[in-house]
């Protein structure tokens, strides 16, 4: 880790995120900053597109900002990585959305903005690995933020039952929060759970060579960090900064089985069951009838490859 001085920053908000704890997040670190001499800039964009373009825009531009600093939850960090990924320019983490998985992971307060704009202050740098994912384009969601091309994830990519049901959460007003997703996996726990999987690893980040079976699952997930939706530790031992992906394989159970093993998962326990697989590697290929996401966001529809890239990332950190 490393020590950078913090005076000027980039401010990313999003009306939308959490319900407006993210603009509440801003407002507050907003304060904190101009009490440390810290000029602050926003950037709010109007779509993702837009957003990214900005952020590009700034930290390529002769008034760079010291850090980017992200109001918001994974889905707005996700957005602003895709501009700042290789950059250089730290990221700053203000949690104000549903999840908030990556400031858990790194130890960021989810709960006291001000506390987490003392940590932007205090310029500690941490470098960390990125995950990329390549996949199909997805006719139910062909606006979707990444859907069918290539982007960056902070967090854990999601495919089958998982993705499902972070779709229809993302289509969810109530309830607020992580019990969203509880509420949405219920209906699709009414659909087909198990699909056939082919599954590609290697530990070549080109993803030549390598390990190759094919299974019956629920859902896969290819974790860059242990968690998504909230705190559900669905990749347990994945290291942010070790240059690999976790691979967890949830595979083919009963309804009643997925009933039993859900809350456990949305408590942030680990899944101890023999349906449940565990892998790592630098490249994997999925291939399966079934729709993908990315840090909560619709990333398009398999087969896709997901990469790890070592050190994309400087973070700002406790």
């Amino acid at each position: 880790m490393s020590v950078h001085s913090i005076r000027t920053v980039a401010l990313v908000t999003n009306p939308h995120s959490g319900h407006g704890r993210g603009l509440a997040a801003a407002a507050a670190a907003a304060a904190r900053f101009a009490e440390g001499e810290v000029r602050v800039r926003e950037i709010r964009g109007v779509s993702a597109a837009e957003t990214v373009r900005l952020v590009r825009d700034s930290v390529h531009g002769s008034d760079r900002p010291d850090a980017v600093v992200c109001a918001g939850g994974d889905g707005l960090v996700c957005v602003t990585l895709q501009a700042i990924a290789g950059t250089g320019v730290p990221l700053g983490l203000l949690p104000g959305g549903t999840g908030n998985d990556l400031a858990r992971e790194l130890g960021i307060p989810d709960d006291d903005p001000v506390a987490a704009a003392d940590i932007v202050l205090a310029g500690t740098v941490r470098t960390i690995d990125l995950g990329s994912v390549e996949a199909t384009p997805d006719p139910e969601n062909p606006h979707g933020w990444g859907a069918g091309r290539s982007m960056r994830f902070a967090t854990i990519a999601g495919t089958g039952f998982d993705a499902r049901v972070t779709l229809r959460a993302n289509r969810m007003r109530r309830p607020k929060g992580s019990l969203r997703y509880s509420f949405a996996a219920v209906p699709e726990l009414l659909g087909r759970l198990g699909v056939p999987y082919r599954i590609e690893l290697s530990d070549d980040p080109g993803g030549s060579g390598g390990r190759v079976f094919e299974t019956e699952a629920v859902m896969v997930a290819v974790g860059n960090t242990r968690t998504y939706g909230g705190g559900m530790l669905i990749c347990p031992d994945a290291v942010v900064d070790d240059g690999l992906l976790d691979l967890t394989v949830v595979g083919a159970m009963s309804r009643i089985e997925m009933v039993r093993m859900l809350p456990a998962l949305a408590a942030g326990k680990r899944i101890d069951h023999p349906a449940v697989g565990h892998h790592r590697a630098s490249a994997i290929t999925l291939t399966a009838a079934v729709p993908a996401t990315a840090d909560g966001d619709p990333a398009g529809r398999l087969p896709a490859t997901f990469r790890s890239e070592p050190g994309a990332l400087a973070v700002l950190v406790p």
